[in-house]
């Protein structure tokens, strides 16, 4: 009984902690799940690359997905990912998704699941291990489905989905941010720029959106808004990514690579990448076989 995903990881158009409303375009970034099932056995997780990870979430993903689909079997999870942990670019929505997809494939499932339904198991897993605040639907609905999707995480309904063509260039510093650890209050006292984010990214201008949602969460979070201010004369939009520190921007190649020089002098790793609109999927095996989206 085992089973494998891939989930890719996302960028913020919207940050949901002021209002609950959020957005997000998944990446050309991917985060793997392997779930090796057996019965009588406890759930063991590991994060590759990670020696002392928190593998609560994965866990916790394959507890509720053979709870409610198999027969309460155990086993181990684990995660590889090219997207580095509490970056603010959806690693926690990516594995989460990629869990839940890979444990539907080990119990033989899979056809039977809706991605819609797949994405609230892992937001719900999210919710119950307290590693997000908001749900992040918005977040896991990206990684899930790919493409740009617009959210209201306070009641999980999709408001909207896109499937943009955008390159897309990543700086993500050494530093790392949880989003657990946020300040709330201080994001919710921006909540008349986020109203008006959410009325530009459901009037497609998706663009300005990020922008205007980087620079006010920059001060609502205390980053440094240089990134954005060097970018706005090139790139059709850039913010900082979830609760930073990370920084995404989005454009045309040539843009992009005029504005990565620049970005590139700053202390961290900064990387080409483009959206991505397939979503999540299930790797073939023999046992496996892809989740349908028709379900």
């Amino acid at each position: 009984m085992e089973g494998q995903a891939v989930a890719p990881a996302a960028g913020t158009v919207l940050n949901a902690l002021a209002t609950g409303n959020g957005s997000a375009f998944a990446i050309d970034e991917y985060t793997t799940a392997t779930v090796s099932l057996e019965r009588e056995a406890e759930v063991e997780g590991s994060i590759g690359g990670v020696a002392d990870g928190d593998t609560r979430l994965i866990e916790r993903c394959v507890e509720y997905v053979t709870e409610r689909f198999g027969g309460c079997e155990g086993g181990t999870v684990r995660t590889d990912s090219d997207v580095p942990m509490a970056s603010g670019l959806k690693s926690s929505s990516a594995a989460a998704n990629a869990t839940v997809l890979a444990t539907l494939d080990a119990l033989g499932v899979a056809e039977e699941i809706s991605r819609d339904e797949a994405a609230r198991i892992g937001v719900e897993a999210a919710r119950d291990v307290g590693v997000t605040v908001t749900g992040a639907f918005d977040d896991a609905s990206a990684s899930m489905f790919g493409g740009l999707t617009v959210t209201d995480n306070t009641t999980d309904e999709l408001l909207h989905r896109e499937t943009p063509s955008w390159g897309v260039l990543v700086w993500t510093p050494p530093e790392r941010a949880y989003s657990v650890d946020a300040d709330v209050g201080r994001c919710e006292r921006i909540a008349p720029i986020a109203d008006l984010v959410a009325e530009m990214a459901l009037d497609g201008d998706f663009g300005r959106a990020m922008t205007v949602n980087g620079l006010a969460f920059c001060a609502a979070l205390g980053f440094d808004p240089a990134p954005i201010v060097e970018a706005m004369p090139v790139v059709k939009g850039v913010s900082l990514s979830g609760t930073g520190p990370s920084f995404t921007a989005i454009g045309d190649r040539e843009s992009l690579e005029t504005l990565r020089e620049n970005w590139a002098e700053r202390n961290g790793e900064t990387w080409l990448t483009q959206t991505q609109t397939e979503g999540a999927r299930i790797v073939e095996t023999e046992q496996g076989q892809e989740i349908d989206d028709e379900t």
